[in-house]
């Protein structure tokens, strides 16, 4: 292990519809984390609040972002001394609808860096426009841990390379996708597929959190440059832990310069 590795964990399970009972349990799950190291905690999307419906509930359950869920996580943040990232509902001034929000919290408990989902679930039966704001294509918000950039997107992103790509564009060395990856036929097929392209075609890590069973596919993971899965969690509620260098990406790059050979750039639609 490099002395300059940052840990970096995944924190799988299966929020509900009482925000202070997530927020108990992400405060557990970090406290794991860095227990075993960990300078960086993802937790999956939609942590303030879920149900197997969305509806008008949730729209009631949204904050600002200056509210008590995400205060709370500044708390967990500070009291573990990592940064922390999560899922919320922000509240919008728009009448029916909220944001699908991810915040990045520093350990002092500062918001360093947001993201407002921009590909909505409108797909495999599907439905979340019919309540949810897509987020507005703005220059990527990134941070800092260690000697690594970190960005942020969120699960059906996934399914769109060149969310991706303009994060790397941007300067990203780690991706962290927070997500609800619902189960069904071939789901979790395309979960592992996409996240493992995604490292491989952009020679970064990604950090991807999910649900934990029934509804989420679980399978929460760190993947390298090399489409390496460095951990995954199966379908239980659990931590992993994974060590990640910017020694690791430079290496993978001398090999494969994917990067530095593209004759195409990504720019908004």
């Amino acid at each position: 292990m490099s002395t300059a590795s940052v840990g970096v964990a995944v924190a799988q399970f299966a929020p509900g519809a009482d925000a202070r009972a997530n927020l108990d349990e992400a405060r557990r799950l970090v406290e794991i984390a860095a227990s075993r190291g960990a300078s960086l905690v993802v937790l999956p999307e939609y942590t303030a609040y879920f149900t197997p419906t969305m509806g008008a509930d949730w729209v009631k359950a949204a904050e600002a972002l200056d509210g008590p869920f995400v205060a709370g996580l500044a708390e967990i943040a500070r009291a573990s001394s990592v940064h922390l990232v999560a899922g919320v509902l922000e509240r919008l001034d728009v009448a029916g609808r909220f944001s699908n929000t991810l915040v990045a919290l520093d350990p002092s408990g500062a918001l360093v860096a947001r993201y407002r989902k921009q590909h909505l679930y409108d797909a495999f039966g599907q439905r979340e426009s019919d309540w949810v704001v897509p987020g507005e294509l703005q220059d990527p918000e990134t941070f800092v841990v260690g000697n690594l950039t970190v960005g942020l997107q969120t699960c059906y992103d996934l399914r769109f390379p060149e969310v991706t790509r303009r994060l790397v564009d941007a300067g990203t060395d780690l991706v962290l996708l927070p997500s609800e990856w619902v189960r069904g036929p071939l789901k979790e097929h395309h979960w592992r597929t996409l996240l493992t392209a995604r490292a491989i075609e952009n020679t970064i890590y990604l950090a991807a959190a999910d649900h934990a069973p029934p509804i989420g596919a679980g399978n929460s993971m760190v993947v390298d440059p090399m489409g390496v899965e460095l951990v995954t969690i199966g379908e239980s509620t659990d931590v992993a832990v994974a060590w990640i260098s910017r020694e690791r990406i430079d290496e993978v790059r001398r090999v494969n310069p994917a990067l530095s050979l593209r004759r195409y750039r990504v720019v908004p639609s």
